[in-house]
């Protein structure tokens, strides 16, 4: 066969292939036996052998994955992937229609689907090819699975026919069917290993292998419901659908047009009983505004679209007893009452623990030891106790009493006025808190050194090689090569071992190094200060600057920053005047680690308003809070505006704003948004 001769035999197979595959995968209309399929396979993978010029990652040659063990790299995702909102009952929805009305105030339908229970998927294709999968992620960056997801068939590679933009996303949810999740759990009890909990554990946890010729072995599928780009051919959600459809993508057929809430509602009390007879899980409904026009103007907060939100079925209950509580001591000291339960079956995995949330709640519980108690899963992931079976309760049982010491240093518990829980003060020597804090410090996250992991922490700190954070940069190879422990799950129903070996620990010392690159937002999120989150330490990074000017913030410094109250101004100061985290702080300093904003104070923080022509109109506190939001508006992309005209994408207002652009505003139908909207809108 000439060079030629086996170019275009291999065009012809693969095109072949390709249409048998998704006639299989995504029609479900096979169109030709397996045997003669596989043949077809095997001819091209002979040819493709002998002529590896013509050799292409694409080719349906390479579903089946290879043996090579990979790393998973991180990406950005060109669209954020956003979270949903959710709400557990109808009330919640009819205001949720509500908002949405006040806005685009003209017809508009609602796209309704299910809420399935996999992995989130984002999948970005370049002139109708594959380019790269992406994991969500913590919403801005995920981790490239590419090679895993060319493995599962019901994913194109190339797309069929015409029409679709030059690039964009599709996103949408990887699961297993229950038939394969049974016969993948008949298989691994068979060799004595332990089954998986759940389908949507296994399809994660496939999905992360790094081996993808063994992760084609699980045979994963996929349902596709999202398509993001600049470009899109519709301006209806749901046509897109159809059209990707017709591009080989496999869409579900159960989305549904529903012209008001309470054909929504109707749609929900359908699925919440048929769910049980579909051959995979869903824990809800999601529903969505279809217009692509109506969803650019409602536009989104600074965590979820406006336009869309997802109703959660009621979660599982079960009944057990209560066998006893534990107190555990979290990063910031709070001490967490968790119940030790009779093991129960309930949504899939056997529960033994609990959470008890705080005094207060055993409080309003009444709960006592040998009490019959109603279980539930939060979000149908963590285990809660909602209720007590009183008509089971021994006669003679005593309440229980919340721990007045910690159980770990022994130190007496405090509570701060108006705060729920109690506290550990002895945050420096209390062994949990100092533990937590490092697997704080190293999580995604903050500065994501996922190299290491609870276990290894865990045994670093027994060996005395990390005491606080700024130990991690100190660590060498000599101190880590050979370290090894046994680790015991906290039910103690299981036992794992912990080993440092060359490539473990070439990975630990790599990842060490490459988090001194870490923004400097996240180094601040990073030391645990006591209610710092995300949100908070990037307003208190972009204010500050640096390091040393955020130290040395007085009450009234910290204060005047936006959203920035009495209670956090405390606690980083507390944080900042203790001499011990001075001195980490300056050691985290003096090991290279970002201590200040890279860029000048004008660089662009995100492109959450890149397109949208904005104007801010009104009386605010102060001339110069005016000038501040025209200038958050560019920090995030927009475009500052004086006059109201149609391509105005919203107007942030504050008092007495002019009669004439409120008029315009209303006959356009554009947004007007209050300054803390606009805070929370940009507040990523």
């Amino acid at each position: 066969m000439t060079s030629e001769d086996a170019k275009n035999r291999i065009i012809d197979l693969r095109k072949e292939l390709n249409t048998f595959n998704y006639q299989y995968y995504v029609l479900s209309q096979p169109t030709i036996t397996d045997f003669e399929y596989d043949k077809l396979l095997k001819e091209l993978e002979i040819i493709e052998k002998e002529h590896p010029q013509f050799q292409d990652k694409n080719s349906p040659t390479q579903r089946v994955g290879n043996d090579i063990n990979i790393e998973f790299t991180q990406m950005d995702h060109a669209y954020p992937m956003f979270s949903l909102g959710n709400t557990y009952n109808e009330a919640d929805l009819k205001d949720f229609d509500s908002r949405v009305s006040k806005i685009i105030n003209e017809p508009y339908i609602y796209a309704c689907e299910l809420k399935y229970d996999g992995v989130s998927i984002s999948l970005t294709y370049e002139n109708g090819v594959l380019k790269h999968a992406l994991t969500r992620g913590d919403g801005v960056r995920g981790d490239d699975v590419t090679n895993n997801v060319r493995t599962i068939r019901s994913i194109p590679l190339r797309l069929n026919g015409s029409g679709y933009p030059e690039i964009f996303e599709i996103r949408g949810e990887i699961y297993l069917p229950h038939i394969v999740f049974n016969k993948m759990n008949e298989e691994r009890i068979a060799a004595g290993e332990m089954p998986f909990a759940n389908p949507r554990n296994a399809a994660s946890g496939t999905l992360k292998m790094q081996n993808s010729a063994m992760m084609a072995k699980r045979k994963l599928d996929s349902y596709l419901y999202s398509i993001v780009g600049d470009q899109l051919p519709a301006l209806s959600h749901i046509e897109n659908l159809e059209l990707a459809k017709k591009w080989g993508f496999r869409i579900p057929e159960y989305i549904y047009s529903c012209k008001n809430i309470e054909d929504v509602i109707g749609f929900i009390h359908k699925w919440d009983v048929d769910r049980r007879k579909l051959p995979f899980d869903i824990d809800g409904i999601v529903i969505k505004v279809d217009s692509i026009i109506h969803q650019q103007r409602l536009g989104f907060t600074s965590k979820t679209p406006r336009w869309a939100i997802s109703y959660k079925f009621q979660a599982e209950r079960a009944e057990t007893l209560l066998l006893s509580v534990d107190f555990q001591v979290g990063r910031t000291g709070a001490i967490t009452p968790v119940a030790n339960l009779d093991p129960v079956l309930l949504a899939g995995t056997t529960v033994k623990r609990a959470s008890l949330h705080n005094a207060d709640q055993m409080e309003l519980l009444d709960i006592r030891i040998g009490d019959y108690v109603y279980v539930e899963k939060a979000g149908e992931i963590i285990p809660q106790i909602i209720g007590i079976n009183t008509n089971k309760r021994n006669l003679f049982s005593e309440k229980i009493k919340f721990a007045e010491y910690c159980p770990q240093c022994n130190t007496p518990l405090i509570r701060n006025e108006g705060e729920a829980a109690w506290y550990c003060p002895n945050e420096n020597d209390c062994v949990p808190q100092i533990r937590a804090k490092i697997e704080h410090f190293i999580s995604r996250r903050a500065m994501n050194i996922d190299s290491l992991g609870e276990g290894k922490v865990e045994l670093l700190f027994d060996k005395g090689l990390l005491k606080n954070v700024a130990d991690l940069y100190d660590l060498t190879n000599d101190d880590l090569l050979g370290l090894e422990k046994i680790i015991e799950s906290k039910d103690k129903s299981k036992v794992r071992k912990i080993s440092f070996q060359g490539k473990t620990v070439q990975n630990i010392l790599k990842g060490v190094d490459l988090s001194k690159q870490v923004p400097f937002e996240r180094v601040v999120f990073a030391l645990g200060i006591r209610n710092v989150g995300e949100t908070v330490a990037r307003k208190l990074a972009l204010h500050f600057r640096n390091m040393e000017s955020l130290e040395s913030a007085d009450m009234d410094t910290l204060t005047s920053v936006g959203e920035i109250g009495s209670v956090i101004a405390k606690s980083v100061m507390n944080f900042m005047k203790d001499e011990r985290n001075r001195q980490i702080i300056q050691r985290l300093k003096d090991k290279g680690l970002q201590m200040e904003i890279s860029g000048s104070p004008d660089e662009a923080i995100s492109e959450i308003l890149t397109g949208k022509s904005i104007v801010v109109s009104g009386v605010f506190s102060s001339p110069q809070r005016r000038k501040e939001l025209e200038k958050l508006v560019e920090l995030h992309g927009g475009k500052k505006v004086d006059s109201v005209s149609s391509s105005t994408a919203f107007i942030v207002a504050g008092d007495n704003m002019g009669p004439g652009k409120l008029d315009k505003a209303r006959k356009l139908n554009i947004p007007i948004i209050n300054e803390h909207d606009f805070i929370k809108m940009v507040d990523l």
